[in-house]
């Protein structure tokens, strides 16, 4: 009787012991969007950005409720006096932050031979012209140039969530739900959310392409 007493309570206590482990595992797999307010968008609040001498249609498409980009190495600026890098990009407006808690949502798909581009940024900044830049390289995606954040994306569709802490002056990005990337800000400004193609400074390949869909913010 002793031993089947013995065997049941090391059972129970096994039992217990993995709902704890599991029940941890849930909480620290917490969804970036828990505990934030959608702010909801409308088509006025998406502003296309395309090199300023092509019709739109040249280098956009929104078919099914994905937004396709695309852009050429040689192509123009999105205006005849920018200095900038080519771009095909959409502009988050209306929902402009200098302080408080922002998230940046979306489903990105890069094809394969784009490279040197960026698919998401958030413009303004104390210091420079943005405070984030996520760029494709070969595949992988890379905080401007610099840090790995995240590899193997190309023909897929990925999700990519930004959280832009103004107050500590820290942004933090999950792709696929998992916390890839934690990284000081460039200090306050008018700040906003852009998504898209825009090139690289140098190493951009001729065609660049990017596709967004269920593109949301939210607040706090």
């Amino acid at each position: 009787m002793k031993a089947s007493v013995d065997y049941n309570t090391i059972m129970w206590l096994l039992l217990v012991g993995f709902l704890l482990i599991h029940h941890d595992h849930l909480c620290s797999a917490a969804d970036p969007t828990d505990g934030f307010t959608q702010v909801l968008l409308a088509q006025d609040n998406f502003k296309l950005q395309k090199p300023y001498n092509v019709p739109l249609q040249e280098r956009y498409s929104y078919k099914d409720g994905a937004r396709s980009f695309w852009v050429y190495d040689k192509d123009k600026p999105f205006k005849p006096d920018s200095t900038t890098r080519p771009r095909t990009e959409v502009r988050i407006t209306g929902h402009d932050y200098s302080s408080g808690i922002w998230q940046f949502e979306g489903y990105a798909f890069v094809p394969k031979g784009t490279s040197g581009v960026t698919i998401v940024q958030i413009h303004g900044a104390a210091e420079g012209a943005t405070s984030l830049q996520l760029r494709i390289y070969n595949g992988d995606m890379r905080y401007y140039k610099y840090n790995l954040v995240a590899t193997n994306l190309y023909d897929k569709w990925f999700r990519v969530n930004i959280i832009h802490n103004v107050g500590k002056g820290k942004i933090t990005v999950f792709i696929d739900g998992v916390k890839k990337f934690v990284v000081k800000d460039q200090g306050p400004g008018d700040l906003y959310f852009k998504c898209g193609v825009y090139a690289a400074p140098a190493n951009s390949s001729n065609y660049m392409e990017s596709r967004w869909k269920g593109i949301k913010l939210y607040k706090k």
